[in-house]
């Protein structure tokens, strides 16, 4: 990995101040909305209680969109300039998406503190392992979504490139499971959509499989892992194509 690369990538993420607020801000403030306001949010969840439960939730959505917002920023870069001058460098283009991944977990772990320590700080309570374990389970599983801004970002290559990954990853959050427990088909199709096997395994160290909807089968650490995978495969896939296909051009 080019070093000098990763530096300057990560210099010009940190820039833009109003984005790393949004990611960071934006998350704790919908834990504050949905878990500190409810009135059964020290009601006990599996491990802990329900405080934590929607913690875990919005760490996981916040992380999401830190790292897609992050990678997202390929297209602005494209447009400055920016990829035709890593076009003329040596740099593979599995270093570039590789490249781009590692600058976004360094946003993503900071939105995903924010949401823990607003946790913390009003009552959301869980064993210290479930703790650990959310955290870094949350930033893992994130790389997918910075895959999924890059390929977005290399797929249109303008400003509302960024507009486009975000909006849609909302969607993703609804149908997936994030926003608001699901049943019957609708959770049936959630199976297979990218944010539920990452929210699944967030949530794993809390539920252990179990879900929101009283009655539903539980998930499966396999299960989830799988659909993670297959969806890693599916973005960095188009992600490393459009790096290359954009040096074609170049």
């Amino acid at each position: 990995m080019n070093a000098t690369y990763l530096r300057i990538d990560l210099l010009r993420q940190l820039r833009d101040v109003s984005n790393i607020m949004f990611v960071l801000l934006m998350p704790m403030a919908m834990y504050l909305v949905f878990g500190v306001s409810m009135g059964d949010g020290d009601a006990a969840v599996g491990d802990g209680n329900v405080k934590f439960y929607v913690m875990s939730s919005m760490a996981a959505y916040g992380a999401a969109l830190a790292a897609t917002t992050a990678a997202g920023g390929a297209a602005v870069e494209q447009m400055q300039g920016w990829g035709r001058q890593i076009g003329l460098t040596p740099v593979a283009p599995l270093q570039v998406v590789l490249g781009k991944v590692a600058t976004a977990m360094v946003v993503t772990t900071g939105s995903i503190a924010v949401v823990h320590a607003a946790g913390a700080a009003t009552g959301a309570t869980a064993t210290a392992g479930v703790w650990a374990a959310t955290f870094l389970v949350s930033l893992a599983g994130a790389a997918l979504f910075a895959l999924f801004g890059f390929a977005v970002a290399m797929l249109f290559k303008s400003e509302s490139a960024l507009g486009v990954a975000t909006g849609v990853l909302v969607l993703m959050s609804f149908v997936g499971n994030v926003f608001m427990p699901l049943s019957g088909a609708m959770q049936d199709f959630a199976r297979f959509t990218p944010m539920y096997g990452y929210v699944g395994l967030v949530r794993w160290p809390l539920l252990e499989g179990a879900t929101a909807t009283e009655g539903a089968t539980p998930d499966t650490v396999a299960g989830l892992l799988a659909n993670v995978v297959a969806w890693v495969l599916i973005f960095g896939a188009a992600a490393v194509v459009g790096v290359a296909r954009g040096r074609r051009r170049a």
